[in-house]
């Protein structure tokens, strides 16, 4: 989809904090966190919302996901990690896409109020956190 921002990240026409790509995946660093090290993973293939993602894809996705629920508290020193897919409502991109969220008791995080934030460190530092990622991931498979 041409005028699909997340299209445009896996057709190299966006620049993107990249942590996992594969033949069917992509994940990077979310422009605006809710902690630093939250990650979008989306198929590269364009679906909307995970109704329309076909039976051949759920798997792979979830796969994926479960592994950067493991990477990321290991990359960011997080305990845990918040895991979600918003359908429709509050799905700011009309692409599929889980968010991987690192979490650590009393992080202020209450439901599903998500307080947005900027990296401090700017590029600098969402490299070094998607380098982060990326090791974690690898260090996990192997």
């Amino acid at each position: 989809m041409p005028d699909c921002i997340f299209c445009q990240i896996v057709a190299g026409e966006v620049p993107a904090h990249v942590v996992l790509d594969d033949e069917v995946c992509l994940a990077f660093l979310d422009m605006r966190p809710v902690f630093p090290g939250h990650v979008l993973l989306i198929p590269k293939a364009h679906h909307e919302t995970l109704v329309d993602l076909p039976p051949e894809l759920v798997e792979p996705l979830f796969s994926r996901a479960r592994l950067l629920a493991a990477a990321v508290p290991a990359a960011v020193d997080a305990v845990g990690t918040f895991v979600a897919v918003n359908n429709k409502v509050s799905q700011s991109v009309p692409h599929v896409h889980v968010h991987v969220v690192p979490r650590r008791p009393k992080d202020g995080l209450r439901g599903f109020f998500w307080p947005r934030q900027k990296y401090e460190g700017g590029d600098d530092e969402m490299a070094s956190v998607a380098e982060a990622i990326r090791s974690a991931a690898a260090d996990l498979t192997g």
